[in-house]
């Protein structure tokens, strides 16, 4: 019993930073309609600037993250400017084309600052809790209650401000959208900015107990992906519960199934899942 309520905890972890930054990339594909690929660059840069803050630039973990989510923000805001922006009349298959580029572009630049090495993040949350026979970490405590706090700040903003209902409209109908007056040029960069804050705060979360590298963010973004397809493209609530649902399964599945093979588990359930229900658990999508 012990073991199976530490395993649902781990799950609780897992989903937690999964759902993070699968918020971000359904909030984008929400205002775009293409899957950004090059999210998961920006998840990894914002280890890195936590990283840096913290081992170089001597500040605390806390105000790391933060100067993380401003500078990883800054970036997708720019990115959107630079690249999206200029192709909003393209086809879809050029935006997917300049995603992959930029996440090439990112990935290259770390290498060339950090080096390809794989770091490990220090974090002042190292200390060990004992509850009965369960033992669990600050610092996953920390990434449980930091991503709940967020989501429902998050969930907040979209429902009960005039910003956040503009963000709701533009990933409903673009076109009424526009009619109504609601800026979009304002709406895609703050939205930009919300997704890669996410990113920084998930990968700064989940560092401390990973490790910090170039490619990092390869296999999250991947099952960021399955989990926004599993919740329903551009759902905000079917990509938080994609994304527990998901860190269930790898956690349970790698306890009792099979160790070895726990990162195909998202893409089994990814099956299972779209052929029960091909359009995902929130059918309509947007916010």
């Amino acid at each position: 019993m012990e073991l199976l309520i530490q395993q649902l905890f781990n799950g609780l972890t897992i989903g937690s930073v999964y759902s993070l930054v699968a918020l971000g990339l359904t909030l984008v594909y929400g205002i775009l309609h293409i899957p950004n690929f090059a999210h998961g660059a920006l998840y990894m840069v914002g280890a890195y600037v936590t990283l840096t803050m913290m081992v170089q630039g001597g500040f605390h973990y806390l105000l790391a993250i933060v100067i993380s989510i401003l500078v990883v923000g800054l970036i997708s805001v720019l990115m959107e400017r630079v690249v999206f922006h200029p192709l909003r009349d393209s086809t879809p298959i050029q935006h997917k084309v300049a995603a992959i580029g930029v996440l090439l572009f990112l990935e290259a630049l770390a290498h060339y600052i950090w080096g390809a090495d794989y770091q490990q993040m220090p974090t002042p949350y190292g200390q060990v809790v004992k509850v009965f026979d369960l033992t669990f970490t600050m610092q996953r405590i920390l990434i449980v209650v930091t991503a709940i706090v967020v989501m429902i700040l998050l969930y907040l903003f979209l429902k009960k401000t005039y910003t956040g209902a503009t963000i709701i409209a533009m990933s409903q109908n673009r076109e009424g959208a526009y009619l109504v007056g609601i800026n979009a040029n304002k709406v895609a960069m703050l939205t930009f900015f919300i997704a890669g804050a996410l990113a920084a705060i998930g990968a700064s979360l989940t560092s401390p107990i990973n490790l910090v590298f170039p490619s990092m963010g390869h296999l999250v973004i991947l099952k960021a992906f399955v989990i926004i397809i599993i919740g329903g493209m551009g759902s905000v609530p079917g990509a938080i519960l994609g994304g527990y649902i998901l860190g269930f399964s790898e956690s349970l599945g790698a306890t009792y199934l099979f160790s070895d093979y726990k990162d195909l588990i998202a893409f089994v359930l990814l099956v299972i899942i779209l052929t029960v229900k091909p359009q995902g658990i929130f059918a309509k999508g947007g916010v």
